[in-house]
C-alpha cells in the first residue's frame, strides 16, 4: 500500500454489523488501512445484548448456525482467529415446535431427526430422507431450479401431508418472516439447513460475544472502528467513491466504500438520487421489506429450567394455516401469530419474540403494555404455566426499538423480504454506476440469518481485493510502459 494521510483510508466500511465487522477483518489482514464507521455504540446490529438489572438479554439474535467443521461461520472464524477468543456450544434439540397434535424436535444429529420426522409421519418416510439430504447435499441443478421456486413448490415436489408441510415451513416464519407461499425455496432452504440442520449454537455471555471478538480482532489487525459515528453522505466524483462524510468528523477520504447498512438508506440518503440510476431507484421503492419484531424480555427470580430446556428454541405454532399466521402477524393478532420462546442458557432469562408490522410509535405506545401481558399469557397456557410468578423484570421492544438499533427500513429484522423476485439483485451489491462502492449484509437480497451476513462479509472482502489488485496492475503497467 502507499503513504496515507491521517484521514485517508484504503477502505471505509459503513455499519458494525457482523457482515460488516467480517469483511472489515479479512481487509485488514490483507494489509488494508479500515476505517469501519458504526451508528449506534456498540458493535453487532441485531446481534448484540444489553443489561438489565443484573440480567443480560440479547436483544434480537438468540442463536446461529453454519458452526459445524465445514460451516460458514467455523471457516470465517478459523481464518480470522476469532475462533479462539470465543467460547461457542451447541444446544440439543435445537428447537422444538409443539403443535395442536405433535411435538417434533431438531437435533444435532441429522438421522435422529429424520428418524423423529418418519416416527410422527411414518406415510412421508422415504420423502423425508430425501427432502433432508437434499438440503444437507444440494446439486447444481436443484440450485438452478429453486431461484425461481417458493418454499412452497420445494415442499410440494417432497410431500403430501399439509401438517408435515407446515411443520417444516414454520420456523422459516419465524426466521424469515414469510409464509411458504412467498419465500424464495432457495433462502428457505438456506434458513432451515443452516438455523436447524445446523443450529443450536450459542456463545458464552451473550449474542454481543460474536461482534466483540471480531472487533476485537479488526483492531489488532490495525483496523479503525468509530462507534456512534453516523456517516452522513457517500462522496462520488466522476463515477467513483472517494470517501465519505461523518456526522462528526467531517470528510474521511477512501477510493472504495462497503456499504452494510439498509440499501435504502445507502441509496437514497447516503447516495441521493443524482447519483444513482432512476431505474434502480424506482425498483428499489417498488421492493418490499421484511417483518419485523416484537420481543418480550424476562428476567425471573428462579431458573425454570425443569419446563423448558435452556438453549433449545421453543416454537409455538396454533394452527397449520401459515398464510393466515401471516396475514394474522401483519395485523398483530397474539393468538394465530409465529410464536417463539427460548430460555437463555445460565440466566434466568426467557426470551420470546413474534414477527410484527411496523406501524406508527403512537400504535405502540397505546398497545405495549396489552402486547405484552397477552404474550406472557399465551406462554403461560401452552408452556410455561404460573410464568407471571417468577418475573422480576420484564421489558419489550418494538419495531421502533430495532429501527434504533439500525436504521433498518421499517425496523424490518431480516432485510428486504426473501421473495423470489427479490432474490440475488446484483445492483444491490456492487452497483455498476458507482466504482468503488460495495454492499454487504442482509439487504443485499442474497442472504439472511448470522450465516447468512458472514458469508456475504466474508465475499464482499474478496471482491474488495480483487478490484484492488486490478487496479495495481493496470497501475503497475502504466509506469513500467
Amino acid at each position: 500500500m502507499g503513504n496515507h494521510s491521517e484521514n485517508t483510508y484504503d477502505a471505509i466500511i459503513i455499519g458494525a454489523g457482523m457482515s460488516g465487522l467480517v469483511c472489515g477483518c479479512y481487509l485488514a489482514k490483507a494489509g488494508l488501512k479500515v476505517l469501519i464507521a458504526e451508528q449506534h455504540s456498540k458493535p453487532g446490529g441485531y446481534c448484540t445484548s444489553f443489561k438489565r438489572k443484573g440480567f443480560t438479554f440479547d436483544a434480537a439474535a438468540h442463536s446461529f448456525g453454519g458452526y459445524r467443521k465445514d460451516g460458514i461461520v467455523r471457516k470465517v472464524f478459523d481464518d480470522l482467529g476469532v475462533a479462539k477468543r470465543v467460547r461457542i456450544k451447541r444446544y440439543d434439540p435445537s428447537d422444538i415446535i409443539i403443535t395442536p397434535d405433535y411435538e417434533v424436535s431438531f437435533w444435532s444429529d441429522l438421522n435422529k431427526t429424520i428418524e423423529e420426522f418418519q416416527k410422527v409421519f411414518p406415510e412421508e418416510s422415504i420423502n423425508i430422507n430425501e427432502f433432508f439430504c437434499s438440503l444437507i447435499s444440494p446439486t447444481f441443478k436443484s440450485f438452478a431450479r429453486m431461484r425461481s421456486w417458493t418454499f412452497k413448490d420445494l415442499l410440494d415436489r417432497y410431500f403430501n401431508n399439509d401438517k408435515l408441510k407446515a411443520i417444516l415451513s414454520f420456523p422459516l416464519l419465524g426466521n424469515g418472516g414469510l409464509p411458504p407461499s412467498a419465500m424464495s425455496a432457495f433462502i428457505g432452504a438456506s434458513i432451515l439447513k443452516e438455523f436447524l440442520l445446523d443450529g443450536g449454537y450459542y456463545p458464552e455471555g451473550g449474542m454481543q460475544a460474536l461482534p466483540l471478538a471480531l472487533a476485537e480482532r479488526f483492531k489488532d489487525l490495525g483496523g479503525e472502528i468509530r462507534l456512534s459515528c453516523l456517516v452522513k453522505k457517500i462522496k462520488v466524483n466522476d463515477g467513483k467513491a472517494i470517501g465519505a462524510v461523518l456526522a462528526r468528523g467531517g470528510f474521511i477520504g477512501s477510493g472504495c466504500i462497503v456499504s452494510g447498512c439498509d440499501s435504502r438508506q445507502t441509496f437514497f440518503k447516503l447516495l441521493g438520487s443524482r447519483l444513482v440510476d432512476q431505474e434502480l431507484l424506482n425498483a428499489i421503492k417498488d421492493m418490499t421489506p421484511s417483518l419485523s419484531m416484537f420481543i418480550v424480555y424476562l428476567g425471573l427470580n428462579k431458573s425454570l429450567d425443569k419446563m423448558i430446556k435452556p438453549g433449545t428454541n421453543v416454537w409455538l405454532l396454533s394452527n397449520y394455516r401459515l398464510d393466515n399466521s401471516y396475514l394474522f402477524e401483519k395485523k398483530v393478532n397474539l393468538d394465530n401469530v409465529c410464536t417463539m420462546v427460548r430460555a437463555i442458557p445460565d440466566q434466568n432469562i426467557i426470551l420470546a419474540f413474534m414477527n410484527a408490522p411496523f406501524k406508527n410509535k403512537n400504535y405502540w405506545h397505546k398497545n405495549k403494555a396489552y402486547f405484552t401481558s397477552s404474550f406472557i399469557e399465551k406462554i403461560e397456557k401452552y408452556i410455561l404455566p404460573n410464568l407471571s410468578k417468577y418475573i422480576t423484570y420484564k421489558e419489550t421492544a418494538t419495531p421502533h426499538t430495532l429501527y434504533r438499533y439500525t436504521l433498518n427500513y421499517k425496523g424490518a429484522a431480516y432485510g428486504w423480504a426473501s421473495t423470489p423476485s427479490q432474490l440475488a439483485i446484483y445492483e444491490l451489491r456492487k452497483p455498476k454506476a458507482i466504482q468503488g462502492l460495495f454492499l454487504t449484509g442482509h439487504w443485499t437480497t442474497e442472504g439472511i440469518g448470522i450465516p447468512g451476513v458472514v458469508h456475504l462479509g466474508y465475499d464482499t472482502a474478496k471482491q474488495v481485493l480483487r478490484k484492488q489488485q486490478q487496479r495495481q496492475i493496470k497501475t503497475s503497467k502504466f509506469v513500467i510502459n
